[in-house]
């Protein structure tokens, strides 16, 4: 049961996450693998509307994305961008990254070897992890210009296209602890986390959103 209370702290925490982003045109549009093609959908947009010349598509498997993608995240998000008519030769592929910090370095890689100039970069994640992907660049990639971007979704819509509720808050929460406890890992920037967001994540917590929690004591980016 997920309740009204619930409801508003997860509310709050997904406003939170929204790094309110302007995008812009930019050397690269770079889709960071997930679960979830929207992130490939949301990139294809910005392809079209002259947002970037190039995508890059990075993520190997996880255990949530290994049956339902099973050649890899980055692979199947080139094949839906193939789909909605981006021709290949505007599409990279880095298929070996499992976590922020390797989609981050690997892309950066990728790049520099394919003699891609890179001043800006038009970050595309799940609407939840902006601000952490964002931190993330801003930690491994400070050179460039970091525009963070996602499908424009409200809470409420995101948990219906995921269909569990429950687990979409659980993975709000995660992402705010890792917030928290990355930055001082030297996996990510520090950012700002007001008291109200951490109200609500320490009560989110308590009524059991607990499952995409880290153990602090376990580096993992």
């Amino acid at each position: 049961m997920i309740s009204t209370q619930d409801w508003a702290d997860a509310r709050r925490v997904w406003d939170y996450h929204q790094m309110g982003h302007s995008p812009r045109p930019c050397s690269v549009a770079i889709g960071l693998g997930s679960h979830d093609l929207g992130v490939a959908d949301t990139a294809v947009d910005f392809y079209k509307r002259g947002m970037a010349p190039l995508l890059l598509f990075t993520g190997a498997t996880s255990p949530t994305t290994r049956e339902r993608m099973p050649r890899g995240e980055a692979v199947h998000y080139r094949e839906r961008a193939l789909e909605l008519g981006v021709p290949g030769t505007a599409i990279l592929v880095e298929p070996r990254a499992r976590n922020t910090g390797e989609n981050i370095r690997f892309s950066r890689e990728l790049l520099e070897k394919a003699g891609v100039k890179v001043s800006s970069v038009l970050l595309i994640s799940k609407p939840y992890e902006e601000r952490r992907a964002y931190a993330t660049a801003r930690k491994l990639w400070p050179e460039v210009e970091v525009i963070s971007a996602s499908a424009p979704m409200t809470f409420e819509q995101y948990a219906d296209s995921i269909g569990d509720a429950r687990l979409v808050i659980d993975m709000l929460v995660g992402a705010v602890q890792r917030l928290m406890v990355y930055p001082e890992q030297g996996f990510m920037i520090s950012q700002p986390v007001p008291a109200d967001i951490i109200e609500a994540y320490e009560r989110l917590r308590q009524a059991g959103f607990t499952s995409r929690l880290v153990t602090t004591d376990v580096p993992s980016a």
